[in-house]
């Protein structure tokens, strides 16, 4: 009687002759990434990163005599700090603006979460249709939404403000009517959303796309209509895609300025701070405790949004990289 073949392994270093599995790629970059070394350059980075946060944070805390005359570092051996930058830059009219800094900081809330939340809707929708619901030319519109992405912002920014003050016409006939949309929120948020949504259907669609056939044909088995699997499978499965997508949007839109020049310009109804504070970095660039206090308001929201969905943006850029 003669035994059956068996593959022998290659014994592994220090194993005294015994085979070592292989470690699974997530362990393995995580192993790596755990390292005494790469835990220090994580952490040098990271205080680096911060110092220039930091300065602002505490400059902003000074007052104006101390802020003229040293460093903000000297802030940690004669500690002078208040709020008082921070009451004035928010209410007080001597910032260059009655009401103060308050009503742009509405305006880029009231900018930044539907600028966020429309291409995020439509883009989940279009990436779901284009990944699952097979018809004529869908390949093509993928192409096409793909190629989108190579359009520069700053060649559309003329043409899209025609559109909306002028209309559209071929010769003398009207193709679209002048929307009238001076003076209004409506033409950044849309501005905003029609150059998110190649890149967002173009991301959304991929991680979509590799959801669990299975359950797919399941729901359809059990009845189920797109709706329905769209709203009670696929949005819940893809949680983390839509906050990390939705943490770069609401990161992109408040922190932009050219989009908010072109259509909002400078009326104070409907400017964002970043369009005041880039005035008044010109105009008043002796109150550096003003500038900075204003600055750091700025940043306030965008880091409670990215800390709050934080779990969510590790889990998405994790989804689908490694298994194991």
């Amino acid at each position: 009687m003669s035994a059956e073949p068996t593959l022998d392994k290659a014994p592994g270093p220090g194993s005294g002759g015994a085979p070592r599995p292989d470690l699974p790629p997530a362990k393995a970059v995580r192993r790596a990434f755990s390292s005494p070394l790469a835990t220090a350059l994580v952490i040098a980075v990271t205080v680096l990163w911060t110092i220039p946060t930091v300065g602002l944070l505490v400059t902003s805390l000074r007052p104006k005599g101390d802020v003229v005359s040293s460093g903000w570092w000297e802030a940690f051996v004669h500690p002078d700090l208040g709020l008082e930058n921070y009451r004035s830059v928010l209410f007080d009219n001597s910032f260059g603006t009655s009401g103060g800094l308050m009503p742009y900081l509405v305006n880029s809330v009231a900018i930044a979460v539907p600028a966020t939340v429309f291409p995020l809707v439509l883009a989940a929708m279009a990436a779901y249709a284009l990944a699952w619901v097979r018809f004529k030319g869908s390949d093509t519109i993928f192409f096409v939404v793909f190629a989108l992405q190579v359009v520069p912002l700053q060649m559309s920014l003329v043409p899209l403000l025609r559109l909306f003050s002028g209309g559209a016409h071929l010769g003398s006939v009207t193709v679209i009517p002048a929307l009238n949309l001076k003076d209004s929120y409506l033409p950044v948020w849309l501005t905003h959303t029609m150059f998110a949504l190649p890149l967002a259907i173009f991301l959304l669609h991929n991680f979509i796309a590799q959801l669990p056939r299975d359950l797919m044909e399941a729901a359809v088995v059990d009845g189920a209509s797109h709706f329905k699997i769209f709203r009670s499978i696929v949005l819940p499965l893809s949680a983390p895609a839509l906050a990390s997508f939705a943490i770069f949007q609401f990161l992109w839109v408040w922190n932009d300025l050219l989009v908010a020049l072109t259509f909002a310009g400078g009326n104070p109804t409907v400017a964002p701070i970043t369009s005041r504070l880039a005035q008044l970095s010109g105009s008043d660039s002796s109150h550096w405790e003003l500038l900075s206090a204003g600055a750091f308001l700025s940043m306030i929201v965008p880091l409670a949004v990215f800390f709050a969905l934080q779990r969510y943006f590790v889990r998405g850029l994790l989804a689908g990289s490694v298994k194991g």
